[in-house]
């Protein structure tokens, strides 16, 4: 079969320019281990972006791959809805071990917007159920992603992607992101960037059920990492102001950030925390939202009042995806992985700094498994990230550019001999692009 041409033929791609990709030579994958894909060619590439941020363990993990295998064999499906199953039961009590001390409860959803639905409307139905119906609105940061169904994209509403459905869409309010980048404050931070969502909470209080937030890093923003301590004092305020606090933690969560979730590092348990993407170590479509007691309790029946959640999934707790949940965790564990990232990791981190002395780099960033910069708009930035970006592909490296930023975001396990190839790589694109916009 000609994989290409069929593709082109039937496929529709996302987030992907038609008449861009029918002028490209673009890779067809067949296989892949650890950090490396393989394409129909035989040419091999080393995974900078974790397939789109999820493949935190790296690709084809035996471990991993064995107990889908033993799970298919046994049960592949069975609902949650009035009944339960012994897979969902022990994963549940697995992540609740690792999650910040005081989330108690596991919904189950498929993947990163269908479980930051159930949280958004969880957390209105919260108010509903006490008696306060008023508290509806739902206040985000600027440049938020929070998923791409109508719900998911009034929180995080970005006129080049969604003008044309803007006329159905329930936007939420939004303050000012810490967008550390172009900070408009002095370099010596001192979270002056905090008080326009302060100003809106506290305007909106009486009417607002959540603010929900990518703590740390607004990932498709542009991989904007911001301090802990404005997700600290959101949590405060929250909490003086009798707000639900959402972390969004789909791509942040397990590992990415140095600590297994990013409200780890903030110190802070939040009344929801939404996690998904490397739940099942990417393997599987699995999301989920993690609630606290008081959350959950407030959907009891009270004097014959029904306050059922009536909002489910077919594949909510599917057997086979928490069999990949169960044996990620277990791998997380067993292996000690937020440790041996570290030294890789660091690699990374001080690799980054050195590019950003590179001329036509704006700034660059790292937090974690992570690591970002932005190319100036006097070196061409968006143009320029493109062409790094292709520069790169060539080179057996896959990114992909969000704007003016490049980025890698490579999987937890990558060795040092991996890592030192992707930078070399990404090191040699970026300064040969920027000087003749050519590898």
């Amino acid at each position: 079969m000609d994989y290409r041409k069929t593709d082109l033929e039937h496929m529709w791609h996302p987030y992907t320019d038609i008449q861009t990709l029918e002028q490209t030579d673009f890779p067809v994958i067949q296989s892949a281990e650890g950090v490396r894909l393989r394409d129909t060619q035989g040419k091999e590439y080393l995974d900078g972006i974790s397939s789109w941020w999820c493949v935190n363990l790296g690709h084809s993990h035996p471990h991993i791959v064995e107990s889908v295998v033993r799970q298919a064999a046994k049960l592949q499906h069975s609902i949650t809805g009035g009944m339960s199953h012994t897979g969902v039961i022990r994963l549940s009590k697995m992540l609740l071990n690792i999650a910040p001390a005081g989330l108690n409860r596991v919904y189950y959803a498929s993947d990163g917007a269908s479980s930051v639905e159930a949280a958004v409307r969880m957390a209105i139905q919260y108010w509903w159920n006490l008696g306060l119906p008023e508290k509806k609105n739902i206040i985000s940061l600027e440049g938020a992603y929070h998923g791409d169904t109508l719900g998911a994209v009034g929180l995080g509403f970005l006129p080049k992607f969604h003008k044309p459905i803007q006329h159905v869409v329930n936007r939420s309010l939004q303050a000012p992101a810490p967008h550390c980048f172009h900070c408009p404050y002095a370099d010596n931070c001192s979270l002056q960037c905090f008080r326009g969502m302060e100003e809106l909470l506290r305007e909106n209080a009486d009417t607002t059920a959540a603010v929900i937030v990518e703590p740390v890093c607004q990932g498709a923003a542009g991989i904007r990492i911001y301090p802990p301590e404005y997700v600290a004092k959101l949590r405060k305020l929250c909490t003086e102001l009798n707000i639900l606090l959402v972390a969004d933690e789909i791509a942040v969560g397990f590992g990415r950030t140095g600590a297994m979730f990013a409200s780890d590092l903030a110190e802070i348990q939040p009344d929801l925390m939404v996690v998904g993407k490397s739940l099942t170590g990417g393997y599987l479509p699995m999301s989920a939202v993690v609630a606290t007691d008081e959350v959950y309790d407030s959907f009891r029946q009270d004097n014959g009042r029904d306050r059922t959640f009536y909002h489910g999934h077919t594949f909510s707790g599917n057997p086979l995806a928490a069999a990949a949940a169960i044996a990620a965790l277990e791998v997380f564990e067993n292996d000690n992985i937020l440790e041996h990232s570290r030294v890789s990791a660091e690699l990374m981190k001080n690799a980054f700094m050195k590019f950003g002395g590179i001329p036509g780099v704006h700034r660059s960033t790292s937090l974690g498994y992570m690591s970002a910069l932005e190319i100036s708009d006097q070196a061409g930035g968006r143009n320029t990230a493109a062409v790094v970006a292709a520069s790169a592909l060539e080179m057996g490296l896959f990114i992909r550019p969000l704007g003016a930023v490049v980025y890698l975001w490579p999987p937890l396990i990558t060795q040092k001999s991996d890592m030192e190839e992707m930078l070399g790589i990404f090191g040699n694109c970026l300064k040969h692009s920027l000087e003749d916009g050519m590898c």
